[in-house]
């Protein structure tokens, strides 16, 4: 990375081996990390942590992935933030819905890491 302030990188899964696989794939790649493992909680580190981009499951223990998604986008400081929905849930409906939410793409579980990375890249360019 050419710029001297790491990009901050919000997860918020409640798979422990979702949050580790992305966390040493990201940070490896000069992202700074913080992670969540549930919505409450992921919307309390984001006022606290102000993440440059949020990657955010959809199903979640206190509020589901959408419920922050919107909470998010309807809020002034958060909703040019870029949200990446990563989710088990691969049905159309799905798709549409977490879109509609905010979401600026949307992938789905089994998911590469290299993917989502460069979905990362290019969001945060």
């Amino acid at each position: 990375m050419t710029d001297k302030k790491q990009p901050k990188i919000l997860l918020i899964d409640d798979d422990p081996n979702v949050l580790e696989i992305l966390s040493e794939k990201l940070t490896a790649s000069g992202y700074k990390i913080v992670t969540a493992s549930a919505g409450l909680d992921g919307l309390n580190t984001v006022y606290k942590e102000s993440p440059n981009l949020i990657i955010l499951d959809l199903m979640l223990p206190q509020l589901d992935g959408l419920q922050v998604c919107r909470i998010l986008k309807f809020d002034e400081r958060y909703k040019k933030t870029p949200i990446i929905m990563l989710t088990g849930r691969t049905e159309e409906k799905n798709l549409r819905l977490g879109l509609k939410a905010g979401a600026n793409k949307y992938l789905t579980k089994p998911f590469e890491p290299n993917q989502v990375l460069n979905e990362v890249k290019q969001l945060l360019e």
